[in-house]
């Protein structure tokens, strides 16, 4: 069945997809995104990829890495915010336009306190309300936090780490003091913890000015058969699915709800995909013949046409 789907992956500064952009996935070209909150670039990494652009790579070197041998995608970001905010305001998570209740599969309810508990305690919503959502703090959520060092602009924003090498949990420069004096640990899964326990968030700032690079990972989501699967339990979606579906990641400040980024994961019927590249395709053919057609398009040789007297009769 999920032979029958291709994944699309856009990245915007809004829930709007119209807006948005198309991310390469798999390629080492970010996506940027700025606003007047945050400069933001993008990778995004599929195993197994099948989806649009076409002739998108497969898989990437990410995956080859000793990290991330089992994992399943990522979602790496080099963060530079414009304003400061505290560190319990930001989160990241899921969140969708419409209720999914009624299509949700049987075993939902179970997957989900698997997933709070083996993989992410922090995390709180309800995907059956008429506003499904599912967030954490971002300080508990990412798999990897590294803090940079403060720079002008977003010209000098770096992109997230390239594909031979994985971004590792730690600090830059200044950076990698500044993170010392909050008293965060040093690794990922330490950090996660630490962020977990009531009143730490509060003493985290995200400073205007100052580079952060993350990385969201997990070898749980398959995003070519939308399936999740979890240790000792598998919940397949896609029997479920109806028209354009999508998974979509946001990262946003909690209690004004100003977006900072959306990455959509949406899966599209293969024959829908197929019927519009078609029509593109036979309406940029016509669009040729039209243009030269209003050229006066002629063979070589030809002459301009001279009507006779017989000819205007």
């Amino acid at each position: 069945m999920a032979d029958k789907y291709l994944l699309r992956v856009t990245a915007g500064s809004s829930y709007d997809t119209t807006t948005h952009q198309t991310v390469q996935v798999n390629k080492p070209t970010p996506t940027h995104i700025s606003t007047a909150i945050c400069d933001a670039k993008i990778s995004v990494r599929i195993q197994n990829y099948r989806g649009l652009p076409r002739k998108s790579p497969t898989t990437s070197a990410y995956f080859s890495h000793a990290l991330h041998l089992h994992d399943q995608y990522s979602i790496a970001f080099t963060l530079l915010p414009h304003k400061s905010f505290p560190g319990s305001a930001l989160v990241f998570g899921n969140s969708f336009d419409r209720p999914i209740r009624d299509r949700l599969p049987p075993g939902t309810s179970t997957a989900l306190r698997i997933v709070k508990w083996a993989i992410d305690p922090g995390l709180d919503g309800d995907l059956y309300s008429d506003t499904p959502h599912l967030y954490g703090n971002a300080l508990s959520s990412v798999n990897i936090l590294r803090v940079g060092e403060k720079v002008k602009d977003g010209k000098d924003l770096p992109e997230p780490v390239g594909e031979e090498k994985a971004l590792e949990e730690g600090g830059d420069g200044e950076g990698e003091e500044w993170r010392k004096s909050k008293d965060v640990p040093e690794t990922g899964d330490a950090r996660k913890k630490h962020f977990l326990t009531k009143g730490k968030t509060e003493e985290w700032e995200w400073e205007e000015g100052r580079v952060y690079e993350c990385d969201f990972f997990n070898p749980y989501l398959d995003f070519n058969s939308f399936s999740l699967k979890l240790p000792g339990f598998s919940l397949s979606v896609l029997p479920y699915l109806g028209g354009t579906d999508y998974l979509r990641y946001v990262l946003k400040i909690k209690d004004t709800d100003e977006v900072l980024f959306v990455v959509v994961f949406s899966l599209l019927h293969k024959e829908d995909v197929e019927k519009e590249e078609a029509e593109l395709k036979k309406g940029g053919e016509d669009t040729k013949v039209t243009s030269q057609e209003s050229q006066g398009a002629r063979h070589e040789g030809e002459k301009d046409f001279e009507p006779e007297a017989d000819d205007l009769d």
